[in-house]
């Protein structure tokens, strides 16, 4: 697909970078109002389910030829997604589960902000972008400090789930009529 016009986005590329800031939005607000991203509130599955499609939307952009590091970074995000929705359900790890689910949620909101970056500062300003490519140094720079920032903000989640204090309850079960 050919860029089309809006910051040099193709169709898709304008409706997977829509989708993915509904994702953002929805996490920060998630982890700003509950302080985790968990599947028992509805920002935290506006923000799974928005991910989700951001990254099978992003399956179908090749701006640099094929698959790639993008597509890569796709498919572990599905990946933590899966661990965290299994966790957050208590399928999986047993007393863990809670750790578990805020790694991999918080790992999948760090992952939309790698190509978040990598895209805005080598496209903008148009015509002149502040990076040349990604792989400049600057952006090796910036994931490291995303990186310190999900490790401190993992930190504080896991520290608050060891207290108790503040935890979000699972929903209710449904009664059946």
């Amino acid at each position: 697909m050919a860029p089309t016009g809006w910051l040099g986005l193709t169709s898709l590329g304008t409706v997977h970078t829509a989708i993915s800031l509904v994702a953002v939005v929805a996490g920060l607000l998630a982890l700003f109002r509950y302080k985790e991203i968990t599947m028992r509130t509805g920002l935290g599955r506006l923000f799974v389910w928005t991910t989700v499609l951001t990254c099978l939307t992003g399956f179908g952009i090749f701006q640099h030829g094929g698959f790639g590091k993008p597509h890569a970074l796709g498919v572990i995000t599905l990946l933590a997604l899966a661990v965290g929705a299994l966790a957050g359900r208590g399928v999986l790890f047993g007393k863990w589960a809670r750790y578990v689910e805020a790694i991999a949620f918080s790992a999948s909101f760090l992952f939309h902000w790698i190509p978040a970056f990598t895209e805005t500062l080598t496209r903008l300003p148009l015509g002149a972008p502040l990076l040349p490519n990604a792989d400049a140094p600057e952006l090796k720079a910036i994931t490291g400090v995303l990186l310190v920032l999900y490790l401190i903000g993992v930190g504080l989640q896991i520290r608050r789930l060891r207290g108790g204090a503040g935890t979000i309850n699972p929903a209710p079960a449904r009664a059946s009529s």
